[in-house]
């Protein structure tokens, strides 16, 4: 743990195949969890040259994963048993993880979930999520509204978590909207608690061609656009993480 929270060193794992996607997300971390640029290294597998999992935290107090417009969690690449190790290695360190969108759907998959690709349950745009009574008890989202707006792009989900995970928001479309890890300060939240409504249209914009069968015209395009709303309740989610489990 840090000092302080300008002492706070932090690594984010991302899986972005361009440089503007892979820049976007960067500073949507940063603009969320209101560390400087210094504090923020990054990893991204797209890149190759993985390195050993035993010493990847050395020097960090906390651990990021982002989302993944071009990679399943539910596939398998040459870089997925290296990525299920590190998730079991945070684990096992104990380092504040927090994972939203592709992350969440990783720490599922890495400590023993299933997650499973499942158009029919998409999420795009801007969705309402409740907190379980578990969510309402959590140190994190206590102080959270019963329900609140959320940011959403996802067509993969988790449909199981692993036995010693923690529903704590759910919504009408599906469960594990988010959870944590039993006695460990490890979160994955299905939302993008990295994106603001700018950011959402931005992403949105950039993938659309990844969600051919929920964006299947213009029209349908631009009604998912006029969802998007600002998500405050989740502004400082990222900022609170840190400060709760990272900072002493």
């Amino acid at each position: 743990m840090a000092p302080s929270f300008s002492d706070l060193k932090v690594i984010l794992l991302q899986a972005r195949n361009t440089k503007d996607m892979e820049s976007q997300e960067q500073d949507c971390f940063l603009e969320r969890s209101k560390l400087e640029r210094h504090q923020l290294s990054t990893f991204n597998v797209a890149h190759g040259n993985l390195i050993e999992t035993d010493n990847f935290f050395d020097g960090y107090d906390a651990f990021f994963i982002g989302g993944a417009g071009e990679y399943s969690v539910a596939k398998d690449y040459d870089w997925t048993p290296w990525a299920m190790k590190l998730i079991r290695r945070a684990y096992d360190v104990e380092i504040p993880t927090f994972g939203s969108c592709w992350g969440h759907q990783l720490i599922a998959r890495g400590l023993g979930g299933t997650v499973e690709h499942d158009p029919d349950r998409a999420e795009l745009g801007c969705h309402h999520v409740r907190l379980t009574e578990q969510g309402m008890g959590d140190e994190l989202f206590a102080a959270f509204p019963d329900s609140f707006l959320v940011n959403m792009g996802h067509h993969d989900r988790v449909t199981k978590l692993p036995d010693n995970g923690i529903e704590l928001a759910d919504n009408d479309s599906q469960p594990f909207e988010a959870f944590r890890i039993e006695n460990r300060a490890i979160y994955g939240t299905q939302f993008h608690s990295e994106l603001d409504a700018r950011r959402e249209r931005e992403r949105l914009i950039r993938y659309r061609s990844y969600y051919v069968e929920q964006l299947h015209s213009e029209e349908v395009f631009q009604n998912i656009m006029n969802t998007l709303a600002e998500t405050t309740d989740v502004d400082h989610l990222m900022f609170d993480f840190l400060t709760k489990f990272a900072v002493r």
